[in-house]
């Protein structure tokens, strides 16, 4: 299978599960990305059975509006039953990197409140120590030069993306160069950090079910 065909199996087998574990009238999360796209073009025949869904970056929004499904306000919904989205990298532990379309900060807003966050993904975003893919970090725009010698002295080499801006209006430091034994103890340090709004790391709160693509099909991993 090609990785455009195992994004549409594992974007599938989310709407699947979504169908499966979800209570009708209920409201979805949904992440951002070509992986969550197609879990949202998957969604799209099952949107009656919703309320409808809270979208992590504005692209999401569009997206599932232009299905016909209903997009709520964060702040006027008390629950989201399952949240999907994909990563960028996922190890062992089912903690993540997330942040490569630079929504990372409203994700992780909604896997903070999902009661289950189904990460979606194909085998190689599996690894066993993660950052070789670089790190996001959003950053108040002011304190850019700041946050970089900071995240410097972790030894990393942090790089601005260029020409991009957040949906908050805030920039992305990308930084590479880290091997993240300890992703919840770095992501809490660079979260301290003045000037940082997150950072991609989803160690805190990483995902309890991941759907893998891989050659034989989409296989299930409870955390």
């Amino acid at each position: 299978m090609t990785q455009d065909e195992l994004k549409q199996a594992v974007g599938q087998a989310a709407a699947d599960y979504v169908a499966q574990h979800a209570p009708a009238g209920s409201i979805i999360g949904v992440g951002t990305g070509s992986t969550a796209n197609c879990f949202i073009d998957a969604l799209a025949p099952l949107k009656d059975r919703f309320r409808g869904a809270v979208a992590s970056s504005e692209a999401t929004r569009k997206r599932l509006e232009g299905h016909g499904i209903p997009v709520l306000d964060l702040n006027d919904v008390e629950d989201i039953p399952i949240y999907v989205d994909g990563a960028d990298e996922i190890d062992g532990g089912l903690n993540m990197i997330k942040g490569g379309g630079g929504a990372l900060t409203r994700e992780k807003i909604v896997a903070a409140v999902a009661r289950t966050f189904v990460c979606i993904c194909d085998a190689s975003k599996r690894v066993e120590v993660m950052g070789r893919f670089p790190l996001p970090v959003e950053v108040i725009p002011m304190a850019r030069a700041h946050v970089a010698r900071e995240l410097a002295k972790l030894g990393g080499t942090p790089v601005l993306r260029e020409g991009f801006v957040t949906d908050n209006g805030n920039v992305i430091l990308d930084v590479r160069g880290l091997a993240i034994t300890d992703p919840k103890g770095l992501e809490a340090r660079i979260n301290q950090i003045t000037g940082v709004v997150t950072n991609g790391l989803f160690a805190v709160r990483p995902a309890d079910v991941l759907m893998l693509g891989g050659a034989d099909g989409v296989s299930t991993i409870a955390g």
